[in-house]
């Protein structure tokens, strides 16, 4: 099994070519802001169960804003919140983050670009970037859920996906495009803690093989009024780019 990156440090880290893990990017007001948005988004959109093609249950729960996610699509009929504008600019200024650390995140074709600065985890902020995510799925991991190893494939754009952690730690799995087996790198994600995976490893199979119930913050218990598990938002833009745009 490879050695898991659970260093006492939590610098940033490559976990792949294109593939960017920033600790404690986000700070504990920005993390209240975003687990009472999810509450309020939940309240319009009821999280739920998702029965894959093949019978198997998915053990999270999950809601869609922009675009209602099904497997393995996007379904327009289906009528979701859309994606507020400072939640965008929050998922180009960790762009601009993890673009500083590794500049092949942003490979020469995606449409969003190459930031101009690394940006600021800042949900107000607005650095200069063309990457306008058109959906977030919120994924809520409760006791004993794991998600298995998967490809995000659905999407029309190679555009990065940028994804954000709330509450529980878990082990994050990152492994290739090509297959589902090794190698792959095991890291530890925290509340607060940012991944983003485009260029080179934009289709890398990853997964959530473990959560460690009850190791939330504390805060995360008292905004909630609730364990709160693991929280976990995934931005990614979903129709392929306007060409000439």
């Amino acid at each position: 099994m490879t050695e898991p990156l659970f260093g006492v440090d939590r610098e940033p880290t490559i976990l792949g070519p294109g593939s960017v893990h920033v600790p404690d990017w986000l700070s504990r007001e920005q993390q209240e802001f975003l687990l009472r948005a999810c509450l309020d988004w939940a309240a319009v959109r009821a999280p739920r169960s998702i029965v894959l093609p093949g019978g198997g249950r998915m053990s999270v729960r999950t809601f869609s804003l922009g675009r209602h996610w099904v497997p393995y699509r996007y379904d327009d009929d289906e009528v979701v919140p859309p994606v507020p504008d400072w939640l965008v600019r929050a998922a180009r200024n960790g762009l601009g983050a993890a673009a500083a650390v590794d500049p092949a995140v942003v490979a020469p074709n995606d449409s969003a670009g190459s930031p101009d600065s690394a940006g600021t985890p800042d949900p107000a902020g607005a650095p200069d970037s063309a990457y306008t995510p058109d959906t977030a799925l919120v994924n809520l991991y409760g006791r004993g859920s794991t998600m298995g190893l998967h490809q995000d494939r659905d999407e029309a754009s190679s555009a990065p996906v940028v994804s954000l952690s709330l509450g529980d730690s878990c082990t994050f799995r990152f492994g290739t495009p090509e297959n589902r087996g090794r190698p792959y790198t095991d890291v530890r994600l925290e509340s607060g803690d940012l991944v983003v995976f485009g260029g080179p490893s934009r289709m890398a199979f990853h997964g959530v093989p473990k959560v460690f119930d009850g190791t939330a913050p504390a805060w995360c218990r008292e905004v909630l009024g609730a364990e709160p598990g693991r929280v976990n938002i995934t931005l990614r833009e979903t129709r392929p780019p306007t060409l000439g745009g």
